[in-house]
């Protein structure tokens, strides 16, 4: 729970990228919620508490790149 902010301020900057059109950037803050969410479950923390539409979000995003 100490590290959830960090959830909360990438999906903020990931909507700020988007609404600016900086697609490749939020596409990178999509990676980067994905690993912050790994880590913060490694230590045993409640990344549980995130929003799976967090994720879900990011997932046509990650498609279309490949």
């Amino acid at each position: 729970m100490r590290h959830d902010w960090i959830i909360d301020v990438l999906a903020d900057l990931r909507g700020a990228a988007r609404r600016e059109g900086l697609d490749r950037l939020a596409e990178q803050i999509d990676d980067t919620l994905i690993v912050a969410a790994g880590e913060i479950a490694a230590k045993g923390e409640a990344a549980a508490n995130c929003p799976p539409a967090l994720f879900r979000a990011a997932a046509p995003q990650h498609a279309r790149r490949h």
